[in-house]
């Protein structure tokens, strides 16, 4: 295997791939279903039909490349991530398994090679949910696990709903049932990724292979008080929204920290409303997301801050109220493909760490019902969602390495 050609190819793609941003410069904005994932699902439709794959762009955004296997009646194997990115993102995060996918692909078109079964390349919608505050859309239509209700529910800052949103792409939301794979189709799925944490480049060790994924709880909670002048309103006659939300939220870190075990806990998004220095503010809207590798935590932690919501409101007259965003609970991974993997490694020389994710990944919803594997590459310095993520394309080699070795023996 050249693996110099490996890494030229994923760089290629990769480097040209970056230029689909809202914020050119300022690192990676794309999106779901806007004018910037638009351009990299054609991007991604034309390499994949290059390396021979049979290509296709389901009803809600997700694309799929299959390289067809000797029997195709068999359940694929299927390798892949997401495509979309948070806010000033960085240019590997998701789209680096995408192309690393791909490059499976191209290799074992390389060398003539089939599989038992279909190989499919999946790059899907909407995994961040950082524009609608949800997560794993795409991943979680193929598993016929949305509904068109869900669609018109969850908006973004600017009131979009998904459903509207979906419908200005180009798609018809009231197709989303037709997302779903049929039961038993998919035998196997594996994700390659970055860390986006830095246990692996703080130690010098060149792979991760994850054993667990966290679960997580996400939340946007409204605190409703009243909207009065900022001069002339005694304390004690107020019921000021940023007061009480201001308390709440600064114990959240605190409840984390003191259970361990990696559980953490984050406030990300606020809006105050009216939002003006001389008012009292009316109401405040922020988010919660909490994580844990055990879900009896997260649910012990969203139970403390309701306490305390009640708590802080109960004693001034004022209200509160959530909406769940995203509940899905901590997978453990493949223990075979783990094992494979580990073979592999050292077969390379590889150096590795079996190790949990503190991040969700399409692995994590998928890792619900099917067999599933994730392998990271080292983030230099651990950052990621931010502009200087960075990760050696020589890096993405060694794991497709490991890759290619687990897609022959599974």
């Amino acid at each position: 295997m050249d693996r110099d050609k490996i890494t030229k190819r994923i760089s290629a793609d990769l480097k040209y791939l970056k230029e689909f941003t809202a914020t050119p410069g300022n690192g990676c904005t794309r999106m779901p279903f806007t004018q910037e994932t638009r351009y990299a699902a054609e991007y991604l439709k034309k390499i994949m039909e290059d390396a021979g794959l049979e290509v296709r762009e389901d009803c809600v955004g997700n694309v799929f490349g299959t390289l067809p296997g000797e029997d195709r009646s068999l359940p694929c194997v299927m390798v892949g991530s997401h495509y979309d990115s948070v806010y000033n993102g960085g240019d590997y995060d998701g789209i680096a398994g995408v192309i690393s996918a791909v490059e499976l692909a191209r290799l074992l078109q390389d060398e003539g090679k089939r599989l038992r079964s279909d190989l499919v390349v999946a790059a899907f919608m909407d995994e961040e949910g950082c524009r609608f505050g949800t997560g794993y859309f795409g991943s979680k239509c193929m598993l016929g696990q949305m509904t068109v209700e869900e669609c018109k529910h969850y908006t973004d800052k600017d009131d979009i709903s998904v459903y509207d949103a979906m419908t200005e792409y180009g798609l018809v939301p009231e197709n989303l049932k037709d997302a779903a794979w049929p039961e038993g189709s998919i035998g196997h799925y594996i994700e390659l990724h970055i860390e986006q944490g830095p246990v692996l480049d703080a130690n010098q060790i060149e792979l991760g292979l994850v054993n667990c994924i966290v679960g997580i709880q996400r939340y946007i909670v409204k605190v409703q008080g009243r909207s009065d002048h900022a001069g002339t309103t005694p304390m004690d006659m107020r019921q000021d929204a940023v007061n009480m939300a201001a308390k709440v939220i600064g114990k959240i870190g605190d409840m984390a920290k003191a259970e361990g075990s990696g559980t953490v806990a984050t406030v990300g998004y606020m809006k105050v409303t009216p939002s003006a220095m001389n008012v009292v503010a009316e109401s405040v809207d922020f988010s919660i997301d909490i994580r844990s590798t055990d879900n009896a935590i997260i649910d012990k932690i969203a139970s403390q801050i309701w306490a305390e919501l009640d708590r802080e409101t109960q004693a001034t007259g004022a209200s509160w109220s959530a909406d769940s965003k995203l509940t899905i609970t901590p997978v453990d991974l493949s223990p075979a493909m783990l094992d494979i993997m580990e073979e592999s490694c050292k077969e390379h020389g590889y150096s590795y760490l079996r190790m949990p994710s503190g991040a969700g990944h399409d692995a994590l919803a998928i890792g619900q019902s099917l067999d599933t594997v994730m392998i990271f590459v080292p983030s230099k310095d651990g950052r990621s969602h931010c502009p200087v993520e960075y990760t050696p394309y020589e890096a993405f080699s060694k794991a497709i390495e490991v890759l290619y070795d687990l897609i022959n023996r599974v």
